[in-house]
């Protein structure tokens, strides 16, 4: 995959920016994505985040991580089938507070490598298409976001 990592905060440690891009390929492998897939992940503050957040999904408060999936456009772009077969698949950006990373890792008590890695597979499933608003579907994230864990070795 193609992972590009964009650290606004300036403080991340090059480790964790590491781990990012080792997770979400792992979780690309394990998902059967072609190689050429592009995703882009952002770490930020919990001021833009909060911006962001509320510009883009009406809520006035910071969040861990938003998932902005390319294939969620309503525009469709009409291509010639052969020119489309050649342009690699952009599933979309993460956003991820390293501020609730922190927060959420000494509230559950576990590393903030393990929170790290967990927002960057739960919101890497939404980019996939994967949701949990209903029952139906968390039945089918939340185990599939334990497995890739389990199996990248981040167990809780």
């Amino acid at each position: 995959m193609d992972i590009q990592t964009f650290d606004h905060t300036k403080e991340e440690n090059p480790k964790n920016l590491e781990l990012i891009t080792d997770i979400l390929e792992f979780a690309g492998n394990y998902l059967h994505l072609d190689e050429e897939t592009e995703i882009s992940v952002t770490l930020m503050h919990n001021d833009e985040i909060h911006q962001i957040n509320k510009e883009y999904r009406n809520v006035d408060r910071p969040t861990d991580v938003i998932s902005f999936a390319i294939n969620d456009a309503d525009d469709d772009i009409i291509m010639d089938p052969e020119m489309a077969e050649e342009i690699p698949a952009n599933i979309g950006d993460l956003m991820i507070s390293v501020d609730k990373v922190a927060e959420q890792a000494e509230f559950l008590g576990h590393s903030y490598e393990r929170e790290l890695g967990f927002l960057c597979v739960h919101g890497f499933l939404h980019l996939n298409g994967y949701d949990h608003m209903e029952k139906e579907d968390q039945e089918k994230m939340f185990p599939l976001q334990k497995e890739i864990m389990n199996a990248y070795g981040l167990k809780r």
